[in-house]
């Protein structure tokens, strides 16, 4: 007797994708078997037909409850809570987020931690998670709370190689300290996630558009430009190469240069992963053009069409692994607010519809395998991120986090029917699928567009990444199999 079971023709698994039953008990999944024998043998059997049958979604990279610099350069405004950016997020068929502890000066990691848990605890529909982020100068006490941390299942550290912007000096941390932290990342299991750029370089052209007075954002792409994401790959991919037991995660790679040096670094073994955004993969530097052009800007900066086409050849092969969204949702006023080179709000409203948006463009658009889809979407992100295989999988065992996708009813996005803000970038985007149902360790949370979360359900979910993930080796693929359609 099960609680519930899922009956679909189109379920994705490991194996490929087949008519399964799914039975679920006390959260977890307890048998995948042939489908229609596990009969009916459950308190509600739920029948997905011809629809897909997936693993609910990840989103690695999102920003909640997080400070917005205002136009005058003063923070004085937040990003939308953890409640309602997973609402949406579940609405979407995204069932686990990955949010940023922030460690700020005079402060032990577990402060920092515990400062992050009071956005978060009991104000998350869906499960969650902290990257450790440092910046500044690292004092070696800090060093060491972060080894002891990453035994305790905080398994990521977030790292800047720039400021971004002139008005966040502090951010950067320098390439000594880099050393260090990924020495301690290396002896303890961790994973740096990486935001690269060449800080002298971003800086020089500020400074250079400043003078000669291009301070409109439509100059962002030659501020945060490809050569600046070049040499700052390179630059961190090869201090982690002379580290035995160190990996990276290059978080929002935005540009062929960046491609080119992960490719160049995994053909040679070593244990290094590409995330990019879905407002990379569906708008370039033109896009700033159009009216109100800030809301598909996030940092670094949109760049030219054959950049997107690196990005979408690096998903075909093995050098980028995971689609993310850079999550930071406010309204259009505060993300339109900066008009300036030096004042552009980051980030976008895009947990809802990223899943539809990636099924359209990979599977409809390029007719990858639904296997393809879901690993770059979901399940590359659970293994990397040290969540597998209790997310990101559909198999005895795991979590019970299921997403329906229909794929009968095409739709046109209109942020009317969204539940995030009141703009989205993707207003008037046709695509091809849509969650029907989403499904949380066993609570159905969506269904038909009606909702049934609870805030306080969310649970925070400690990592260890495991060792093929971070070994050296001639095949260091996330995608086991599916890297190439």
């Amino acid at each position: 007797m099960f609680e519930l079971i899922v009956r679909g023709q189109r379920v994705v698994t490991p194996q490929g994708v087949h008519a399964l039953d799914i039975g679920i008990n006390a959260g977890r999944i307890a048998s995948v078997a042939e489908w229609g024998t596990l009969g009916d043998s459950a308190t509600r059997v739920i029948d997905a037909a011809e629809q897909i049958v997936m693993p609910g979604s990840i989103d690695p990279h999102v920003h909640c409850s997080w400070p917005i610099p205002a136009a005058d350069g003063s923070v004085a405004l937040r990003t939308d809570s953890p409640a309602d950016v997973s609402r949406a997020a579940l609405f979407g068929g995204t069932t686990t987020l990955i949010d940023f502890a922030v460690w700020n000066q005079g402060e032990t990691l577990d402060q920092s931690i515990a400062k992050r848990d009071l956005d978060w605890v009991e104000q998350c529909h869906c499960d969650y998670a902290y990257h450790i982020m440092l910046q500044g100068e690292v004092p070696p006490e800090v060093l060491t709370q972060l080894g002891e941390k990453i035994d305790d299942g905080y398994a990521t550290v977030k790292i800047f190689t720039t400021d971004i912007t002139p008005s966040r000096r502090g951010r950067m941390i320098r390439f000594g300290d880099i050393w260090e932290i990924l020495k301690v990342t290396a002896a303890h299991g961790g994973l740096g996630v990486i935001h690269a750029e060449d800080n002298d370089i971003v800086m020089h052209m500020y400074d250079k558009l400043i003078a000669e007075d291009r301070v409109h954002f439509q100059h962002l792409a030659e501020v945060h430009n490809t050569l600046s994401e070049e040499l700052s790959f390179r630059r961190i991919i090869r201090l982690a190469e002379n580290i035995p037991g160190a990996a990276l995660y290059m978080m929002h790679t935005s540009a062929a240069t960046g491609v080119e040096a992960i490719a160049e670094s995994r053909a040679q073994g070593y244990p290094i992963y590409g995330e990019t955004l879905h407002q990379y993969l569906m708008f370039t530097a033109d896009d700033y053009q159009r009216p109100n052009g800030q809301i598909y800007h996030t940092y670094p900066s949109l760049k030219a069409q054959h950049d997107q086409q690196a990005l979408w050849n690096g998903m075909a092969g093995d050098q980028i692994h995971t689609v993310a969204t850079d999550e930071l949702c406010c309204t259009l006023a505060v993300k339109v607010q900066g008009e300036r080179i030096d004042d552009t709000t980051g980030g976008n409203a895009g947990v809802e519809p990223r899943l539809a948006l990636m099924y359209t463009q990979m599977v409809s658009e390029r007719g990858w395998s639904l296997e393809k889809f879901v690993d770059l979407t979901t399940t590359n992100a659970a293994k990397i991120m040290g969540l597998y295989p209790r997310k990101g999988v559909i198999a005895p065992g795991a979590d019970a986090d299921i997403t329906v996708l229909n794929d009968r009813e095409p739709r046109v996005i209109n942020n009317d029917d969204l539940h995030e803000s009141d703009y989205t970038p993707w207003e008037g985007q046709h695509v091809t699928a849509w969650p029907s149902m989403t499904i949380l360790r066993g609570n159905v949370v969506v269904e038909n567009g009606k909702f049934a979360g609870d805030p306080k359900a969310g649970q925070y979910l400690k990592r260890y990444v495991a060792n093929s993930v971070r070994e050296r080796s001639r095949s260091t693929s996330a995608n086991d199999g599916h890297a190439n359609t």
